[in-house]
């Protein structure tokens, strides 16, 4: 007599997601589910694993096995496959997510006139009118205390320059290739991401270890 082969579920958690406050945190929300029932996968996609509030603070950790006991609660019978990380990280948001359009202006200005300065500071140091000067007279043989054209070129080709090193201009990209600052605020998102998984389960741990003190002790 041939035996009914165990119904799969298969489950791949996103690394991070954002969600507004006040809304329930779904199965469909933190993970891709494949199982072999249209039906299942429709339930488990509903599947609400928690509604965050205040006390949870702005980023919850969600691991795969607080996810596993839930869908075993209403799929007793299926096998939960995990596939990649264990774990999603939550942030919660507060409104609609929009960054604030005088912040962004502000920040904006704060950047520009910032790295202005920098540039000038740096050309300061280096005494790059002299350099300037000596470049323009050793191209047409006279002296110019103010070399406006050259300084005029040089500044386009600063800014033209950084425009190809960065890979961007204004929304349009050269190419598909990432900007090295996408690359540098990607490595900071994990480590800070990393460094978040790593404090939050050592709190859940302890917390369950005071759990486990306190049912002792009854």
């Amino acid at each position: 007599m041939s035996q009914t082969p165990t119904p799969m579920v298969y489950v791949r958690l996103r690394s991070r997601i954002r969600i507004q406050r006040g809304r329930a945190v779904k199965l469909g929300d933190i993970a891709h589910v494949l199982t072999t029932s249209e039906n299942q996968e429709s339930r488990l996609l509903e599947l609400e694993l928690l509604r965050p509030g205040p006390e949870d603070g702005n980023l919850i950790l969600i691991d795969i096995l607080q996810i596993i006991p839930q869908i075993r609660h209403i799929l007793p019978e299926v096998s939960v496959e995990l596939m990649g990380s264990g774990h999603t990280l939550v942030e919660v948001i507060a409104g609609n997510g929009q960054p604030s359009k005088s912040l962004f202006i502000l920040v904006w200005l704060l950047l520009f006139f910032g790295s202005a300065l920098t540039i000038m500071n740096f050309h300061a140091d280096v005494n790059m009118q002299e350099v300037q000067i000596r470049i323009v007279e050793m191209l047409t043989g006279h002296r110019d205390e103010h070399p406006y054209l050259f300084q005029v070129a040089y500044s386009i080709g600063i800014g033209f320059g950084m425009a190809v090193f960065f890979n961007h201009l204004f929304k349009k990209k050269w190419n598909e290739e990432p900007t090295p600052l996408e690359v540098e605020m990607f490595l900071y998102q994990q480590n800070v991401d990393q460094y978040v998984v790593i404090e939050e389960s050592e709190r859940m741990h302890e917390q369950e270890r005071r759990e486990m003190n306190a049912d002792e002790r009854s």
